[in-house]
């Protein structure tokens, strides 16, 4: 079997497991493509492959500013966490603490103070420091709306015009970069069991017809047992290929 690497190239294959060319498929073309409209997104937004951990890099403008949040990319499914600006025990310029303690530790290198064991302390104190007295920032991320709202932040000024964010997010990987996709064997039995209960929902009307030669219209089979396996595959997908839940404790 030749590798599928193309839309058009699913499409025939899910057509030919149907039984196309020997058998009519009595699906219309618009129908086909919303069907394999419906398994990509499906894929896309649960299956492990379909999304791709990443850390977006944004800089602010006036309009952010003025709108109260970031426009995020229809892509993104979710963001997980930003990173926390630079605060004040962590800053870079000599005024920090973080700057005073690495100056005091290069002018007692040769003593007990700079070795690796206080250097790993002074960095756990530091951190303690910005948790306590700066925290994480608060985000809130609506996907319908594509916004991601950095709580306090953009109201008090702590993030500036031109300042740098950077998130860790979640985002779908499309089908016309990544077109391995569409030879997944999940992707091809999805669509074709979404293909296949369309073909029992237009013919099931004429449910029990007798055709000219005695061949009797099943349709409602064919659509019991699209369902049968559209089942079967979304509890394999959510079995075996969905990414776990996040969890967040305090």
């Amino acid at each position: 079997m030749a590798t599928v690497s193309t839309r058009d190239q699913l499409i025939d294959y899910c057509k030919r497991r149907l039984g196309d060319p020997v058998i009519e498929i009595n699906v219309d073309e618009d129908q086909v493509e919303d069907r394999i409209d419906e398994a990509l997104q499906l894929y896309r937004e649960y299956h492990s492959d379909g999304q791709q951990r990443t850390f977006l890099k944004h800089q602010i403008t006036a309009e952010d500013l003025t709108n109260k949040y970031v426009t995020i990319s229809s892509s993104v499914l979710s963001v997980n966490r930003m990173f926390p600006m630079t605060g004040s025990s962590t800053g870079r310029d000599m005024f920090s603490v973080q700057y005073q303690m690495h100056l005091n530790d290069l002018a007692f290198m040769d003593s007990f103070m700079g070795d690796l064991a206080y250097f790993k302390q002074m960095k756990q104190y530091l951190s303690l420091l910005d948790m306590t007295l700066t925290g994480t920032p608060q985000i809130d991320f609506s996907r319908v709306l594509n916004r991601l709202y950095i709580q306090g932040d953009l109201e008090d000024g702590t993030i500036k015009l031109n300042d740098y964010i950077i998130v860790e997010a979640v985002t779908a990987i499309s089908p016309t970069e990544a077109v391995k996709i569409y030879d997944d064997r999940w992707i091809k039995e999805y669509a074709t069991a979404l293909i296949k209960l369309q073909w029992g929902q237009n013919l099931i009307k004429f449910d029990g017809v007798q055709l000219p030669g005695g061949v009797t219209i099943n349709a409602r089979q064919i659509y019991e047992d699209a369902t049968a396996d559209i089942e079967k595959l979304r509890e394999e997908l959510r079995t075996e290929h969905e990414m776990p839940i996040d969890f967040y404790v305090g």
